[in-house]
This record gives structure tokens, sequence and C-alpha cells, in this order.
């Protein structure tokens, strides 16, 4: 019988989200991933949509903290907001957008309207979301003075290039402080980038970025099934997982690995699977389209689908 191309297509994207078990029965693909809390609903959400099993293991815990609340503040508030004497803010990730509207006071926006430059607000790829009126109206009550940027290409080294030379101006950069982990280079090299693009940038802690413990490595750990991919959107959870697996027993990540021989490891753009390259972790697949999650799906997809 001939199989039309409906048909056919139908068919290609059932092996793609389905495989044999032992009995030759169809079960989901398992994908695990390392995200913190603030992006697993989004991340489980693309993993579901394709008929996979999501599996959440945060290695790394992202949030606001009283010493980073006391750090931000300086810049948001009354009588005299330091916001003031700049001319831009970048945003590298989401909780730094969310830190920064959670220290806003309601009804005294750092920016008053009509007075001075343009003040340009930058973020990376769907975090631009979290941008919305609600929020630019609790920065500035003059939407006139307010630009929001969105590069192209959701880097910060895109970012950096998107904004153009600074001309000596100040910009706020809201980024994490990283505890009882090594830093990875993308704050630093994002910061570079900027002073040598003429920009004068601040550095804030806006939240801390720390181990979630070795929890997550046992969560892992108990998949007894086979687990067919795993997904990292950045070196800190590579880290974190390294150290939980350490902790345990696993000193070496390719003793992990000859637990489930077909593993798939993904990164969530090239910045991460060079960070993970750096720990020691050999990345599989990384996605190139890396403004939101469903790039790093989609290439997991062409994987499974060349070898069905």
């Amino acid at each position: 019988m001939m199989i039309t191309m409906p048909a056919r297509v139908a068919a290609a994207a059932a092996a793609v989200s389905q495989k044999p078990d032992a009995g030759g029965a169809s079960v989901p693909r398992r994908i695990a991933f390392t995200t913190p809390l603030t992006y697993a609903a989004r991340i489980a959400r693309t993993i579901e949509l394709r008929g996979w099993e999501p599996y959440h293991c945060p290695t790394i815990s992202v949030g606001p903290t009283p010493r980073t609340h006391s750090a931000l503040e300086p810049y948001l508030l009354p009588p005299d907001p330091i916001l003031r004497l700049f001319s831009a803010v970048a945003f590298t990730s989401r909780n730094g957008i969310a830190a920064f509207a959670d220290s806003l006071r309601p009804g005294f926006p750092p920016l008053p309207p009509s007075s001075g430059e343009v003040f340009t607000v930058s973020a990376l790829g769907n975090d631009a979301e979290l941008l919305d009126d609600a929020f630019l109206f609790g920065l500035c009550p003059d939407p006139s003075r307010l630009e929001v940027l969105v590069p192209p290409v959701a880097t910060p080294a895109g970012l950096v290039q998107y904004l153009g030379p600074g001309s000596g101006r100040k910009i706020l950069c809201p980024v994490p402080l990283v505890v009882a982990l090594e830093e990875p280079p993308v704050v630093p090299d994002f910061l570079d980038g900027l002073m040598r693009n003429g920009w004068d940038p601040v550095r804030v802690p806006a939240y801390e970025t720390s181990w979630a413990g070795p929890e997550s490595a046992e969560a892992l750990l108990e998949v007894a099934e086979i687990l067919d991919a795993v997904v990292f959107t950045s070196s800190a959870e590579v880290e974190g997982l390294l150290k939980g697996l350490k902790e345990l027993g696993f000193c070496e990540w390719e003793k992990l690995r000859q637990r489930w021989p077909e593993l798939v490891v993904a990164a969530h753009g090239p910045v991460t699977a060079a960070g993970a390259a750096r720990l020691g972790v050999v990345v599989d697949v990384v996605s190139r389209r890396f403004g939101s999650f469903e790039g790093v799906m989609e290439v997991l997809e062409r994987t499974w689908g060349k070898s069905e």
C-alpha cells in the first residue's frame, strides 16, 4: 500500500516522539533538563508539546536575596535614585528583569518624565516579554523617554553589538551574584564587550545563582529507565550537576553516560556548549536558534529523525 505524504509525515513524527521499549511497545522519549525553576514550566511545555516526557532536575537555585535587594535598591528608590545618572539598562536574563521589577516602588518611577535623553532598556530573546507596559511605566511614566532594544541574535555579545557605541555613557547591568560555583565567563565577557564598545558598564548583583545541592544529581540517578536526552541551558547548570555527581561518587561524567549509552547531551546555544566543554562535558547537539527553548527541541527532533 502506498503511503500518502501526510501519513508519512505523521509516521516520522511518531518515530521521533516515541521509541520501542524492551518489549517492543512504544514509549515517549524522556528528556531531563537542569534549568532553575524560573524557566522550568516553559521548557517542560516545549517538551510535552512534542509528546515527550519532561524530567526536571534543577541543579542551580536562582532568585533575589536580601543581599541583592540591598545592592539594587539605591539605583531605583527615593529620594535620589542613582539610575537617573544612567543612559541605559541591559538585562542578560529573565531573572535580572524580574529582580529589577521587584525592586521598583509603585508610584515612584526612578526616571522622571520628559527629562534628558532617551533611556534604553535592552533584553535577550523571549526575556523581553517581561518588558511589558506595567514594567516600563514603573520605570518611567513617559513612554517617549524609553527605547526598548531586543537584538536579533539572543546572546550577550549580540546585545553589545546591537546597543552600538556607548560614547562614555553609563549602562546598568543587573547580573547574578554567583555563590558556591565558579562564575562562567559570560557576564565578565559581556561587561568587557560593553567597555570596548565605549560604554561605562556598572555591574549590580540583582539576584543570586547558587548550587541546588546534591539532590538534583540524586534525582537524575533515580531514573532507572532509559534517559534519552539531557538539556543544559547554562554552564552553571552543568557545574551544579557535576558537583552533585561528585558528592555521590560519580567523579567522571563519562561514568554517568555509561548508564545511558544512547543519551543525547543538548546545549541551548553555543555559549552553554562552550561552558560545558570547559567543564569536561561533551555536548552532542547545540541549538543555533536560542531566542527561545524551541531551538534546542528542534535540534533534538532532527537528531532522532536522522537516526530512525
